[in-house]
């Protein structure tokens, strides 16, 4: 799919989608609580259908409602998938999915999208390895075989902080204690916050000891709990960054007491608006597009913390470094740092790609508010926001959609 967007002015306010890292952790805990939970507020996007879908095959009894899911969770224990689990193309899922899966100790098979294997699984490949539990991966297809047990695990903190969100809801059903050792450098604390909320909220504790020590006391039940989905802060720096390129939106559906760690672009924002700022990212790298797109429109900045956007669902650095420069932007790509200059931009003469990108697109589409233009691979959106494109046309976004 193609999106021409023609200079125009976003003006309004606009309810921002649900937190699609929230649904997740939500869906996941409602589906291990056996009873029924509600969980509202959803946004029915690629990657909560797939986490979704992977627990109903785990045995959740799981119904869509008109804005959620009526869940009847089950001992994932006590269940076995007879069918293959279909990530999709989401990494949370086959994170998340994974320790869950090994629960019952029965043969399981997860697979998704050649992008998504690309993706590493070598935190699990190796703890596994530890703890005499078989997984192997072949091409799209992971096989897990466990039971997964108790006992003290060690995770690199630099990799994914979706290992240490996936343990930490299959290790709490388990009869003994558990313990999560993080190595240094820890990233994305704010994830695993949010992952200690969810299970809070279904009556499971888990708790930082220490700075990089997470304790899981074992024997724990979840009771089911009935929740809507908060605000997404990830996807409301898209529309709040139309704002900063000529236009006046309010985005409306925040909670101030989020976790979310991208609740950062608020601080980030104006910073760039009025500097040429460094900022770390290293705790919210799913800001990077929008961040480097206006950088690029104003000052220039350097972005430090930069060495995971290699492993999203695109090379996202080298991603918006291509596209950025049909603008007429200069970027210079480091192992672990990211520096756009100060540049005159211009409407791109040729179109743009979306690198099969939800974050890529979103952010081209903003400057292409200012420029005008089009991107191809433009579905890619379905992934997190299926209803980007008709929010920013209800901004007045003068938006086309063409295959």
């Amino acid at each position: 799919m193609i999106a021409k967007i023609k200079k125009s002015r976003a003006s309004g306010s606009v309810k921002a989608p649900s937190s699609k890292s929230m649904a997740h952790r939500l869906i996941i805990s409602a589906a291990m609580a056996e009873g029924v939970s509600y969980i509202g507020n959803v946004n029915f996007c690629d990657d909560v259908l797939a986490t979704a879908d992977c627990l109903s095959k785990l045995g959740a009894k799981i119904v869509k409602t008109n804005d959620g899911y009526k869940i009847n969770g089950c001992n994932m224990r006590r269940t076995a998938a007879a069918e293959i689990l279909n990530c999709r193309e989401s990494g949370s899922t086959l994170r998340f999915m994974i320790p869950v899966a090994a629960l019952s100790g029965s043969k399981t098979v997860l697979s998704g999208s050649k992008r998504l294997f690309e993706r590493p699984l070598t935190v699990y490949e190796q703890i596994f390895s530890e703890k005499e539990i078989f997984l192997s991966k072949i091409g799209n297809i992971v096989f897990v075989d466990g039971p997964l047990p108790n006992g003290d695990y060690i995770i690199p903190g630099n990799i994914s902080s979706q290992f240490i969100s996936g343990l930490l809801f299959a290790l709490p059903i388990l009869e003994g204690n558990s313990s999560i050792k993080i190595k240094p450098p820890f990233e994305s604390i704010p994830y695993v916050n949010m992952t200690l909320l969810a299970l809070s909220k279904f009556g499971v504790e888990a708790y930082f000891e220490d700075e990089y020590t997470l304790k899981i006391p074992g024997g724990q039940k979840y009771t089911p709990f009935s929740s809507d989905v908060e605000g997404d802060y990830s996807a409301a720096a898209f529309l709040e960054a139309l704002s900063y390129v000529g236009g006046n939106v309010t985005v409306l559906g925040l909670s101030d007491t989020s976790e979310q760690g991208d609740r950062a672009y608020l601080d980030f924002f104006p910073l760039l608006k009025d500097f040429a700022p460094t900022i770390d990212i290293e705790n919210c790298p799913d800001l990077a597009p929008i961040l480097f797109a206006l950088a690029a429109y104003f000052n220039g900045a350097t972005f430090t913390g930069t060495k995971r956007l290699k492993i999203k669902e695109s090379d996202r650095a080298s991603a918006m470094a291509d596209e950025l420069r049909k603008f007429g932007a200069e970027l210079t790509l480091e192992e672990n740092r990211v520096i756009v200059k100060k540049s005159n931009l211009h409407t791109p003469v040729e179109v743009l790609c979306g690198h099969n990108d939800h974050r890529i697109v979103m952010a081209l589409s903003v400057l292409l508010s200012v420029f005008g233009g089009e991107i191809c691979e433009a579905e890619a959106v379905r992934k997190s926001y299926p209803g980007f494109f008709s929010d920013i046309a209800s901004l007045g976004i003068e938006v086309t959609l063409y295959d």
